[in-house]
């Protein structure tokens, strides 16, 4: 294994960048957005469709620096929150027409890449849900509950079919969503990026927010060597929010988890995988993986309050990876690396604006690329005036997550679940 210390991650080590100045000077806007992730990019860019261009996007970093530019690259419906408990709570109706709000952004995301263009590896071949466990009901529970409660058709795949596809013992058949896709989500990021600067929008790399203050009727948003005036903010901060602003920061976890990419198998690829779907499995702490364009595997697990590094990274998953396929035994990982995601403590969207005015968008958790894409809409049309969505998530809201005891909470329960998954199988 390589020394993953001073590496890039496989994601910037294959995409270009534009870059953007940093903030200079003092700026005035409509809307000022504070984060160059996809909620961010997704309100810009949902913006601007609507006729909004006067509008600074700030990013502490580079653009897709954070989850969105180092996750695993599915494209899904539904929510951190699984599907039974979004209903549960919503309600079926409700609940019902939340889930269908991130199919429509799936389509959303699908329409956007052909629409600007953007060069994102977009690979239309579905993704399956594999039984880790010996157990057809897991499979026959949810293809019905998807059916009957929310009118989505999941294809069963028996476990002979399935061998056909991917070649591993661990699985007992699958669930095969079609209309589901995988991409380089830090490509289309930066895609995304080029669409709203190329529409007018001034987005700013390196310029980390220091403050945000009223400012007569709008706000002052500063950074080290800038500020902008603007009569609207939105927050779209993930894992990377630390104390920008109290209220927003205190009510999510920052959780990482962990991603590597192995060597180019070439042929050898056909040993163990024989589609380009991606695939993830039925347990709590399950393992997502693709196949990728130069016949690697990326592959993605375990989730954890601590970052680790690189090296450490490629010895867990490598050790995962051959669970599932022990015929890749001795395969290099050339990259790995771990990332922070932000979750609230109920694991819905926290989407919404605060009393005094500031509009957020996070806490998307490890299902968010369609989520963060629904929440650039549904904040863009608050913003233009039309907030009947935005008032779907209202019963979620903004609770305290209980700083260092929440995240060791949150350590525990997964620790837990884990546990749960060994015993069952």
């Amino acid at each position: 294994m390589r020394d993953f210390e001073a590496g890039p991650d496989y994601y910037r080590d294959t995409s270009t960048h534009a870059a953007y100045p940093a903030l200079q000077g003092v700026h005035d806007c409509e809307i000022c957005i504070i984060g160059g992730g996809f909620a961010g990019l997704s309100t810009a860019t949902a913006l601007t469709e609507r006729g909004q261009t006067n509008i600074v996007l700030l990013e502490s970093e580079y653009v897709g620096f954070g989850a969105s530019g180092r996750n695993g690259g599915f494209v899904f419906g539904g929510f951190s929150l699984g599907e039974r408990a979004v209903l549960d709570t919503a309600g079926p109706e409700a609940g019902r027409q939340l889930y269908h709000m991130t199919l429509a952004a799936v389509e959303q995301i699908r329409r956007r890449i052909h629409a600007y263009g953007i060069e994102c590896e977009l690979k239309e071949e579905g993704v399956y849900l594999a039984n880790w466990f010996d157990d057809a009901r897991i499979l026959d529970r949810q293809q019905r509950f998807m059916a009957e409660q929310l009118g989505v058709e999941w294809q069963r795949v028996s476990r002979a079919d399935l061998s056909g596809k991917i070649a591993s013992n661990r699985y007992f058949g699958a669930l095969f969503e079609p209309g589901a896709f995988h991409f380089h989500p830090l490509k289309y990021a930066r895609g995304l990026a080029a669409a709203v600067a190329a529409a007018g929008v001034r987005v700013h790399e390196q310029s980390r927010v220091t403050q945000i203050a009223p400012d007569g009727h709008g706000w002052l948003v500063k950074t080290a060597a800038g500020s902008v005036r603007a009569r609207q903010v939105v927050v779209c901060c993930g894992g990377y929010i630390e104390r920008l602003y109290p209220r927003l920061g205190g009510a999510v976890l920052p959780i990482a988890t962990y991603v590597m990419v192995t060597e180019p198998l070439g042929e050898r690829l056909q040993t163990a995988m024989r589609t380009g779907a991606a695939v993830y499995d039925t347990r709590f702490a399950f393992d997502y993986y693709r196949p990728l364009d130069d016949t690697r595997i990326l592959w993605g697990g375990r989730i954890s309050i601590l970052e680790r590094s690189g090296a450490d990274v490629a010895r867990l998953l490598y050790n995962d990876m051959l669970k599932v396929y022990p015929q890749l035994a001795g395969t290099r990982v050339d990259y790995a690396w771990s990332g922070m995601m932000s979750y609230g403590r109920h694991k819905m969207p926290q989407l919404g604006r605060l009393p005094e005015g500031i509009w957020y968008g996070m806490g998307f958790g490890g299902h968010g690329v369609a989520p963060t894409t629904l929440a650039g809409d549904v904040l863009a049309a608050a913003i233009m005036g039309q907030g009947a969505d935005l008032a779907r998530f209202g019963p979620w809201g903004l609770p305290s997550t209980g700083g260092p005891a929440g995240l060791l909470a949150a350590q525990l329960a997964y620790w837990y679940y884990e546990l749960r998954d060994w015993m069952r199988q």
